[in-house]
Protein backbone atom coordinates (compact mmCIF):
# COMPACT_ATOMS: atom_id res chain seq x y z
CA UNK A 1 0.00 0.00 0.00
CA UNK A 2 3.12 2.31 0.24
CA UNK A 3 2.04 3.64 -3.78
CA UNK A 4 -1.54 4.50 -2.54
CA UNK A 5 -0.25 6.32 0.55
CA UNK A 6 2.10 8.23 -1.55
CA UNK A 7 -0.73 9.37 -3.87
CA UNK A 8 -2.85 10.03 -0.72
CA UNK A 9 -0.07 12.29 1.16
CA UNK A 10 -0.01 14.36 -2.29
CA UNK A 11 -4.19 14.70 -2.91
CA UNK A 12 -4.13 15.86 0.66
CA UNK A 13 -1.57 18.53 0.46
CA UNK A 14 -3.48 19.67 -2.44
CA UNK A 15 -7.11 19.90 -0.05
CA UNK A 16 -4.88 22.16 2.05
CA UNK A 17 -4.13 24.67 -0.06
CA UNK A 18 -7.26 24.45 -1.61
CA UNK A 19 -8.35 25.68 1.74
CA UNK A 20 -5.94 28.67 2.34
CA UNK A 21 -3.04 27.36 3.65
CA UNK A 22 0.13 28.79 2.40
CA UNK A 23 2.21 26.97 -0.33
CA UNK A 24 5.54 26.68 0.86
CA UNK A 25 8.36 27.05 -1.17
CA UNK A 26 11.14 24.91 -2.45
CA UNK A 27 14.40 25.59 -0.64
CA UNK A 28 16.22 22.67 0.45
CA UNK A 29 17.39 19.29 -0.97
CA UNK A 30 14.52 17.50 0.78
CA UNK A 31 12.32 20.07 -0.11
CA UNK A 32 13.20 19.21 -4.21
CA UNK A 33 13.27 15.41 -3.34
CA UNK A 34 9.69 16.11 -1.86
CA UNK A 35 8.16 17.96 -4.43
CA UNK A 36 9.46 15.79 -7.44
CA UNK A 37 8.16 12.56 -5.80
CA UNK A 38 4.65 14.48 -5.31
CA UNK A 39 4.65 15.24 -9.50
CA UNK A 40 5.64 11.48 -10.37
CA UNK A 41 3.10 10.34 -8.26
CA UNK A 42 0.23 12.87 -9.65
CA UNK A 43 1.47 11.97 -12.82
CA UNK A 44 0.61 8.25 -12.02
CA UNK A 45 -2.62 9.16 -10.64
CA UNK A 46 -4.06 11.01 -14.03
CA UNK A 47 -2.04 7.97 -16.02
CA UNK A 48 -4.36 5.53 -14.01
CA UNK A 49 -7.51 6.70 -13.20
CA UNK A 50 -10.29 8.45 -14.95
CA UNK A 51 -12.34 8.63 -11.75
CA UNK A 52 -11.68 8.83 -8.31
CA UNK A 53 -13.03 10.31 -5.18
CA UNK A 54 -10.03 12.54 -3.71
CA UNK A 55 -11.86 13.49 -0.43
CA UNK A 56 -12.38 8.73 0.03
CA UNK A 57 -8.69 8.85 -0.55
CA UNK A 58 -7.49 11.64 1.86
CA UNK A 59 -10.15 10.10 4.68
CA UNK A 60 -8.05 6.55 3.78
CA UNK A 61 -4.94 8.16 4.34
CA UNK A 62 -5.41 9.96 7.00
CA UNK A 63 -6.97 7.22 9.10
CA UNK A 64 -3.97 5.22 8.39
CA UNK A 65 -2.22 7.40 10.12
CA UNK A 66 -3.91 8.33 12.98
CA UNK A 67 -4.48 4.48 13.27
CA UNK A 68 -8.36 5.57 13.78
CA UNK A 69 -11.86 4.80 11.53
CA UNK A 70 -10.02 2.76 9.24
CA UNK A 71 -12.66 1.29 7.07
CA UNK A 72 -11.00 -2.07 5.23
CA UNK A 73 -8.52 -4.28 6.52
CA UNK A 74 -5.12 -4.09 4.53
CA UNK A 75 -5.34 -7.32 3.23
CA UNK A 76 -8.76 -6.50 1.64
CA UNK A 77 -7.57 -2.63 0.54
CA UNK A 78 -4.85 -4.71 -1.37
CA UNK A 79 -7.13 -7.16 -3.50
CA UNK A 80 -9.82 -4.17 -3.78
CA UNK A 81 -6.77 -2.06 -5.64
CA UNK A 82 -5.47 -5.50 -7.76
CA UNK A 83 -9.69 -6.52 -8.53
CA UNK A 84 -9.81 -2.97 -9.82
CA UNK A 85 -6.53 -2.78 -12.06
CA UNK A 86 -7.38 -6.37 -13.47
CA UNK A 87 -10.84 -5.40 -14.50
CA UNK A 88 -9.06 -2.27 -15.87
CA UNK A 89 -6.76 -3.70 -17.75
CA UNK A 90 -9.27 -6.56 -19.25
CA UNK A 91 -11.83 -3.96 -20.44
CA UNK A 92 -9.05 -2.21 -22.50
CA UNK A 93 -7.88 -5.23 -23.72
CA UNK A 94 -11.81 -6.28 -25.06
CA UNK A 95 -11.48 -2.38 -26.32
CA UNK A 96 -8.03 -3.25 -28.78
CA UNK A 97 -9.59 -6.17 -29.44
CA UNK A 98 -12.76 -4.52 -31.09
CA UNK A 99 -10.54 -1.52 -32.10
CA UNK A 100 -8.27 -4.41 -34.30
CA UNK A 101 -11.28 -6.06 -35.74
CA UNK A 102 -13.09 -3.10 -36.64
CA UNK A 103 -9.85 -2.16 -38.89
CA UNK A 104 -9.29 -5.63 -40.74
CA UNK A 105 -12.86 -5.12 -41.80
CA UNK A 106 -13.02 -1.71 -42.65
CA UNK A 107 -9.64 -2.37 -44.42
CA UNK A 108 -10.97 -5.36 -45.86
CA UNK A 109 -13.67 -3.62 -47.74
CA UNK A 110 -11.83 -0.58 -48.99
CA UNK A 111 -8.98 -2.70 -50.41
CA UNK A 112 -12.09 -4.89 -52.13
CA UNK A 113 -13.57 -1.65 -53.63
CA UNK A 114 -10.34 -0.36 -54.35
CA UNK A 115 -9.46 -3.50 -56.52
CA UNK A 116 -11.79 -2.83 -58.90
CA UNK A 117 -11.06 0.78 -59.50
CA UNK A 118 -9.19 2.14 -62.88
CA UNK A 119 -5.10 1.21 -62.63
CA UNK A 120 -4.82 -0.85 -59.62
CA UNK A 121 -3.29 -3.43 -60.23
CA UNK A 122 -2.84 -6.63 -57.29
CA UNK A 123 -0.22 -9.09 -57.12
CA UNK A 124 -0.59 -12.81 -55.07
CA UNK A 125 0.02 -11.69 -51.57
CA UNK A 126 -2.69 -8.92 -51.86
CA UNK A 127 -0.77 -5.81 -52.25
CA UNK A 128 -2.32 -3.21 -54.27
CA UNK A 129 -0.82 -0.63 -56.32
CA UNK A 130 -0.72 1.79 -59.37
CA UNK A 131 1.78 2.92 -61.03
CA UNK A 132 2.26 7.29 -61.38
CA UNK A 133 4.76 7.71 -63.05
CA UNK A 134 7.18 4.48 -64.46
CA UNK A 135 10.98 4.85 -64.15
CA UNK A 136 14.04 4.22 -66.53
CA UNK A 137 16.41 2.82 -64.14
CA UNK A 138 17.07 -0.38 -62.71
CA UNK A 139 15.24 -2.27 -60.38
CA UNK A 140 16.42 -3.15 -56.79
CA UNK A 141 16.50 -6.64 -54.92
CA UNK A 142 16.33 -7.55 -51.34
CA UNK A 143 20.02 -6.73 -51.16
CA UNK A 144 20.03 -3.31 -52.60
CA UNK A 145 19.83 -0.40 -50.87
CA UNK A 146 17.42 2.27 -51.57
CA UNK A 147 16.99 6.39 -51.39
CA UNK A 148 13.06 7.00 -51.74
CA UNK A 149 10.84 9.49 -50.80
CA UNK A 150 7.35 8.46 -49.93
CA UNK A 151 3.67 9.72 -48.36
CA UNK A 152 1.93 7.39 -45.53
CA UNK A 153 -1.30 7.28 -44.62
CA UNK A 154 -4.72 5.30 -43.03
CA UNK A 155 -7.45 4.73 -45.08
CA UNK A 156 -9.25 7.85 -43.83
CA UNK A 157 -6.38 10.00 -44.90
CA UNK A 158 -4.43 10.40 -41.28
CA UNK A 159 -1.42 11.08 -42.41
CA UNK A 160 1.37 9.05 -40.25
CA UNK A 161 4.75 9.73 -41.57
CA UNK A 162 6.11 11.34 -44.57
CA UNK A 163 9.35 12.28 -45.73
CA UNK A 164 7.98 14.26 -47.92
CA UNK A 165 6.49 16.54 -45.20
CA UNK A 166 9.61 16.33 -43.59
CA UNK A 167 11.65 17.57 -46.44
CA UNK A 168 14.42 14.60 -46.66
CA UNK A 169 14.46 11.66 -48.49
CA UNK A 170 15.24 8.58 -46.20
CA UNK A 171 17.74 5.48 -46.91
CA UNK A 172 17.13 1.62 -46.03
CA UNK A 173 17.52 -2.03 -47.17
CA UNK A 174 14.79 -3.35 -48.76
CA UNK A 175 14.27 -5.85 -46.41
CA UNK A 176 14.26 -3.69 -43.23
CA UNK A 177 10.67 -2.13 -44.07
CA UNK A 178 7.06 -3.91 -43.66
CA UNK A 179 6.65 -7.15 -46.24
CA UNK A 180 4.72 -4.72 -48.68
CA UNK A 181 7.40 -2.21 -48.85
CA UNK A 182 9.94 -4.90 -49.79
CA UNK A 183 7.87 -6.31 -52.26
CA UNK A 184 6.41 -2.98 -53.78
CA UNK A 185 9.98 -1.75 -54.09
CA UNK A 186 11.02 -4.68 -55.95
CA UNK A 187 8.03 -3.76 -58.57
CA UNK A 188 9.86 -0.51 -59.77
CA UNK A 189 12.80 1.06 -60.96
CA UNK A 190 14.79 3.78 -60.75
CA UNK A 191 12.59 6.82 -61.04
CA UNK A 192 9.50 5.73 -60.65
CA UNK A 193 6.34 7.14 -58.41
CA UNK A 194 3.91 4.48 -56.91
CA UNK A 195 1.27 4.10 -55.08
CA UNK A 196 0.94 1.40 -52.74
CA UNK A 197 -2.01 0.28 -51.13
CA UNK A 198 -0.68 -2.53 -48.24
CA UNK A 199 -3.12 -4.97 -46.40
CA UNK A 200 -2.57 -5.36 -42.46
CA UNK A 201 -1.22 -8.56 -43.21
CA UNK A 202 1.99 -7.33 -44.81
CA UNK A 203 2.36 -4.45 -42.89
CA UNK A 204 2.49 -4.06 -39.46
CA UNK A 205 -0.15 -6.99 -38.35
CA UNK A 206 -1.56 -6.79 -34.72
CA UNK A 207 1.71 -5.20 -33.65
CA UNK A 208 1.81 -1.52 -34.77
CA UNK A 209 4.53 0.58 -32.73
CA UNK A 210 2.97 1.40 -29.50
CA UNK A 211 1.59 5.18 -29.25
CA UNK A 212 1.74 5.83 -33.27
CA UNK A 213 -1.21 7.00 -35.28
CA UNK A 214 -1.04 3.32 -37.10
CA UNK A 215 -3.48 1.20 -34.87
CA UNK A 216 -3.19 -2.96 -34.92
CA UNK A 217 -4.06 -4.48 -38.09
CA UNK A 218 -4.05 -1.01 -40.06
CA UNK A 219 -4.49 -1.13 -43.93
CA UNK A 220 -1.86 1.36 -45.15
CA UNK A 221 -1.38 3.94 -48.38
CA UNK A 222 1.67 5.13 -49.54
CA UNK A 223 3.21 7.19 -52.12
CA UNK A 224 6.71 5.87 -52.93
CA UNK A 225 9.24 7.77 -55.18
CA UNK A 226 12.12 5.47 -55.96
CA UNK A 227 14.47 7.87 -56.42
CA UNK A 228 17.82 5.76 -56.65
CA UNK A 229 19.42 2.53 -55.63
CA UNK A 230 22.15 3.55 -53.81
CA UNK A 231 24.08 -0.09 -53.58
Amino acid sequence: MKYLSLVALVLLMGSCNKNGVTKKPVKTELDSVSYAVGMDVARNVKASFDEFDNDLFVQGFTNVIDSTDILLEEATAQQIVRAYFQKKQQAEATKRQEEAQKNKEEGEKFLAENKAKDGVQTTESGLQYIVLKEGTGEKPTTASKVKVHYHGTLIDGTVFDSSVDRGEPTEFGVTQVIKGWTEGLQLMKEGAKYKFFIPSDIAYGASPRPGGAIKANSTLIFDVELLEIVE
